[in-house]
């Protein structure tokens, strides 16, 4: 019996050290970042906090989710319904509730800010609340939302990222090895201009509207005096409200729900740096919890020889020279290519 407990034991090791080797990820985040402020940007506000609900609602923990709100019109003196914010005339969702965590807000969006938390170029007091702590197994899903132009967004109207910008910070992310796969979102006018510059591997991006276009609002609300939001996010969202936690949607089927009609821009798609086929793989993989667990190396290997050395008898010696054996074997399996 204790044989067969400790061959289980060794397969669930080597196992986890294939997982690890192979790429497949252990941990989804969310960065979602509105640029704009001022009241008749109410819409951006409203774009990414809907995005803020929806990897929230589908399992993304607000521990894992960076949210950059840099207005708050919530509490902007011409609200009509302080402390609210809607996506949709008939107000009957509260975008702006008890549950919301706003991560930076105001003059802290910035572009230097932005860049460091992708980077992780942080001073020691930084808190980790505020830090992107992600990792090699890390599937990251970036929005971003605003005014923009030809290879540049606006932050706040006072400053301007670039496709640059932003196309060498995530080679910084691959070589810190700060995640598995980017899937890059952004909506704002010449929006697919922003990732034509990405140049790193595993990075999936999509935009709402090519260059020299137009980025559009879906609707206004009378009461609120503005437009609420913009018709690339509707449309986002109005696909993945048919999305649950065990959805066997993917994302090509999210880039097949946008048309013309719908969006009245060209919505662009560039796979070419991610490496597999966006009708493979699952909405849930970039939106939804993950729970594979890899436990730390060292941890591991000393649970194990505790787990099936404890209580032992006279052949201690030999069971301990099996389990570093395999150990060694399983990390060999874990090595890179």
């Amino acid at each position: 019996m204790r044989s067969m407990s400790l061959i289980l034991g060794l397969l669930i090791l080597i196992y986890t050290n294939f997982v690890a080797a192979n790429g497949e990820h252990t941990n989804n985040w969310a960065v979602l970042v509105c640029t704009s402020r001022f009241w008749f940007n109410y819409r951006h506000m409203a774009n990414v906090l809907s995005m803020y609900r929806t990897v929230k609602r589908l399992g993304i923990p607000d521990s894992q989710i960076i949210l950059m709100l840099s207005d708050d019109v919530a509490c902007n003196s011409r609200n009509l319904f302080p402390g609210s914010v809607f996506n949709n005339a008939d107000r009957a969702l509260d975008l702006y509730g008890e549950n919301v965590e706003v991560d930076y807000k105001g003059y802290e969006v910035t572009v230097e800010n932005f860049i460091r938390l992708l980077t992780d170029r942080w001073s020691e007091d930084q808190p980790k609340s505020k830090r992107l702590l992600t990792d090699e197994n890390s599937n990251i899903f970036i929005y971003l939302t605003g005014h923009g132009g030809a290879d540049f967004l606006k932050f706040q109207d006072a400053e301007e990222i670039s496709s640059h910008d932003i196309a060498d910070a995530f080679a910084q992310m691959y070589e810190k090895k700060r995640y598995n796969e980017i899937f890059f979102m952004i909506d704002t006018c010449q929006a697919n201009t922003m990732y034509s510059k990405f140049y790193s591997p595993n990075v999936l991006a999509v935009g709402s509207s090519r260059l020299d276009e137009s980025s559009y609002s879906h609707h206004s609300d009378v009461e609120i005096g503005v437009a609420v939001i913009d018709r690339f996010t509707y449309y986002t969202l109005e696909f993945m409200e048919s999305i649950e936690k065990n959805s066997t949607l993917t994302l090509q089927d999210l880039f097949d729900y946008y048309s013309f009609e719908k969006v009245h821009s060209h919505v662009g798609v560039r796979t070419d740096l991610y490496g597999k086929d966006p009708s493979q793989v699952l909405v849930t993989d970039f939106f939804g919890s993950v729970q594979n667990v890899v436990p730390d190396e060292r941890d591991r290997d000393l649970d194990l020889k505790a787990a099936f050395l404890n209580n032992s008898s006279e052949n201690d010696e030999d069971y301990d020279h099996i389990l570093n054996l395999a150990i060694r074997k399983s990390k060999l399996v874990r090595q890179d290519p």
